[in-house]
């Protein structure tokens, strides 16, 4: 089954190209299937980026999925045109008013600062209380599983000093979960951030440890408590993602190591191959699944 997406979305070309299959209106509305809503909060610079590799995921398996993007109410991109903001974007005040089966909260490029000096902040602590009452299951990445993390468990994020950088191996360390079944005991996955939270902090607040690596630390939680995942690496990257940035920061003169385990014999100018694209797809399967098999079919009991 297909990704029902907005109209004209740049990742609908994308993900046509590769195969995934993205539904238009008229055929969904022909199928007898409540379709999943799941809303994306992208907090991210590169918006079209970062929908496209969330899309890609999301559709690639058996449910009809129904896509929602949503950005903060009163900040502005500057890395994205305001047309493209204005089609496809609901700010959060308009989609509180709905409930959505899933909700993914994607990072941002912010972790130098304290959380309580992000501009959207208040905003983004109404999200985290909406969650509870409007939305069944929420996933949460990189930055904001730990500003999710801080909000309801008073979690500190610790900074590293320098970026954690590359791709580094993670050890699945709770295979009967549902999240990851069907996963290796051990994956690749690229790492790119400032800051961690610790193992310590987090089972002191009841949240379980899925994976995680000696060398990046914790890679993928479950809060029952709040049927939350918190994801700090990025299995939803694309295989140039951090070249982009290593490319970036070295245009930009800043201090930056070759990111580990990503380039060919470690050579800046050999393309990298994506190494962790079926745990990305398996991962986001299983949660998408479990979504299935836990959520309201009237979706207004959410929350009830």
């Amino acid at each position: 089954m297909p990704i029902k997406i907005p109209a004209n979305l740049p990742a609908s070309d994308v993900l046509v190209r590769e195969g995934v299959m993205v539904m238009n209106e008229d055929d969904a509305l022909r199928q007898d299937v409540r379709p999943l809503q799941i809303a994306l909060l992208n907090l991210m610079p590169k918006k079209v980026q970062t929908e496209t590799q969330f899309a890609r995921l999301i559709g690639a398996g058996p449910l009809q999925i129904e896509l929602t993007l949503v950005r903060m109410t009163e900040h502005e991109s500057r890395h994205t045109p305001a047309e493209h903001m204005r089609a496809f974007y609901q700010p959060f005040a308009a989609a509180r008013e709905r409930k959505f089966d899933g909700l993914i909260i994607t990072g941002a490029p912010i972790e130098h600062l304290p959380f309580e000096e992000v501009t959207y902040w208040p905003e983004l602590q109404q999200v985290f209380e909406w969650t509870r009452t409007h939305v069944h299951s929420t996933f949460a990445v990189c930055w904001g599983g730990q500003a999710m993390l801080r909000h309801f468990h008073g979690v500190p994020k610790y900074d590293l000093g320098a970026k954690l950088f590359g791709c580094f191996e993670q050890e699945v360390r709770a295979p009967a979960s549902p999240f990851v079944t069907g996963m290796a005991d051990r994956f690749l996955a690229p790492v790119s951030r400032w800051t961690e939270v610790r193992e310590e902090d987090v089972l002191k607040a009841g949240v379980e440890v899925l994976a995680s690596s000696p060398e990046s630390g914790l890679c993928l939680l479950h809060d029952p408590s709040l049927n939350s995942l918190f994801m700090f690496n990025h299995l939803e990257y694309d295989a140039d993602t951090l070249k982009q940035e290593y490319d970036r920061d070295i245009a930009a003169g800043a201090p930056i190591e070759v990111p580990a385990a990503y380039f060919p014999e470690n050579d800046p100018a050999r393309p990298p191959r994506n190494s962790w694209r079926s745990h990305g797809h398996l991962l986001y399967g299983n949660w998408i699944n479990r979504i299935y098999q836990t959520t309201p079919y009237d979706i207004e009991r959410i929350g009830r």
